[in-house]
């Protein structure tokens, strides 16, 4: 990308968790699609670093707020990506900082959470249906968010 052109650009900090659990040997990873837009397609959970936030907490925020879970634990941060995202509309630069969490707690196979204050400024709720994908197998997520998949430590 053109380095004046990304100056020019608003930087909004986003952070996205792929929470892994293990089960019968098998890595496995949380993802989830929007009940009433499936056409947002697969996702993991992940939203905005809030003002005077640091991305390690606003991580751990999300992801509660959006599964519900409690008590997963960071693993590692992964990285930071930067995405221009001009080509879905948006004039803005997104930071995108990965991490890397942990689920030794035995959750459901599926569950619904709701998002009673979306990070995109939609009225809420939204409806997420949540389950598990052996990592070996995981389909194309939203947003080329699973552009980071290949940095898990494992």
């Amino acid at each position: 990308m053109n380095a004046n052109l990304k100056q020019n650009l608003p930087i909004v900090q986003k952070v996205y968790a792929y929470v892994l659990r293990q089960r019968q040997g098998i890595h496995q990873l949380l993802v989830f699609n929007h009940e009433d837009f499936p056409e947002a397609g697969i996702q993991v959970p992940g939203g905005s670093v809030e003002a005077g936030e640091e991305p390690f907490e606003a991580v751990l925020r999300e992801v509660k707020k959006e599964t519900g879970l409690e008590g997963l634990s960071l693993v590692s941060k992964l990285g930071v990506v930067s995405r221009d995202m001009r080509d879905v509309g948006l004039n803005a630069l997104h930071e995108r900082h990965y991490f890397q969490m942990d689920c030794q707690m035995d959750p459901a196979e599926t569950w619904i959470a709701d998002e009673k204050t979306p990070s995109d400024g939609s009225e809420g709720p939204i409806l997420f249906r949540f389950y598990w994908v052996n990592l070996d197998a995981v389909p194309p997520l939203a947003g080329g968010t699973d552009e980071m998949l290949d940095d898990l430590m494992l």
